[in-house]
């Protein structure tokens, strides 16, 4: 059984009934569910995430108000609880994974990972936030929010970027992988600067993903869970995940000089794919197979004069 379906289970075989006998008054301002850190919270968890910060828990989330007023003594009822559940071992908390799970007044939960208690209201404050972060607050399940205020912060972020944001992360990625993968790779390679050539290929990873998730209106979350979550995204997901896989794997099919060559091939291919889509979505009319020349012609359709006169490669 999966992180998330035993946190529900949890909760209710154990943590709504608390709530009902203990703190009945609030029963109906209380939300609860799992969300945050921990590849439980993607749906990614499996035998070997089971050693650390894993286990039966929830989330309680408070308004600020309701928080001062019984945050502490429901934090030490929700500690009261048994620490099995339905034959599943107690959580083991790592030495850096307390305070994942338990009681939150719900600004504070999402300063953690935003340094705001709000919805970004700026394109300046949208790019200033780590994409894996805004994957952690988002993810997981919400079993129960009466209030709707957790909920509401939540759906604000999962609306995703504001337009300009998303076109300028776009086209900053298409040319650094373009610089990484397409022009750099194989003059690294070919010089045997070959710890260079590694980094140029991991950077073209890295980027390509990233964009594939920007067409998505996705964020990408750590990069432990980013190839893997790929293959869920409607867009391109499946089809780069296993190119990608190819390209990463491509030394046990390949020997000697010719494998950089293959790979090459590969990573022209997966930019053709992206080029393809961002013509597909209007983002860019330029025919170039070079991803780099993609990245002004996106940067055109930016309405934010501030945004769209800065620096295309900065993001």
């Amino acid at each position: 059984m999966k992180g998330l379906e035993i946190a529900e289970q949890y909760f209710r075989r154990c943590g709504e009934p608390m709530i009902e006998q203990r703190f009945g008054d609030y029963k109906d301002r209380i939300a609860a569910g799992l969300v945050g850190d921990g590849s439980e919270c993607f749906g990614f968890d499996d035998s070997l995430s089971q050693d650390h910060d894993w286990g039966p828990s929830f989330c309680l989330w408070l308004t600020r108000e309701d928080f001062e007023k019984i945050g502490r003594p429901l934090q030490e009822e929700y500690e009261a609880l048994p620490k099995e559940s339905a034959g599943v071992p107690a959580r083991s908390v790592s030495a850096w994974g307390a305070g994942r799970v338990g009681v939150f007044e719900i600004g504070s939960f999402y300063r953690q990972f935003m340094g705001r208690e709000q919805v970004p209201d700026t394109n300046n404050a949208w790019r200033g936030l780590p994409e894996s972060n805004l994957a952690a607050c988002t993810n997981g399940r919400v079993f129960t929010d009466p209030l709707g205020e957790f909920t509401d912060i939540r759906n604000g972020l999962l609306a995703f970027y504001p337009e300009d944001v998303r076109l300028k992360k776009i086209a900053s990625r298409c040319m650094s992988a373009a610089q990484s993968g397409q022009y750099n790779y194989l003059r690294c390679a070919r010089r045997g600067e070959y710890v260079a050539a590694q980094y140029a290929e991991t950077k073209f990873i890295g980027d390509v993903i990233a964009i594939v998730f920007l067409l998505n209106k996705r964020y990408k979350p750590f990069y432990k869970w980013m190839h893997r979550s790929l293959a869920d995204l409607p867009i391109l997901g499946g089809r780069i995940h296993d190119m990608l896989h190819d390209l990463v794997t491509m030394h046990e099919r390949a020997q000697g000089e010719g494998v950089y060559w293959r790979k090459i091939d590969l990573i022209e291919e997966i930019s053709g794919q992206i080029i393809s889509e961002l013509r597909s979505q209007a983002l860019s009319d330029s025919e170039s197979i070079f991803l780099l020349d993609h990245g002004p012609e996106i940067v055109r359709r930016i309405q934010d004069r501030d945004l769209r006169e800065m620096n295309v490669w900065s993001e």
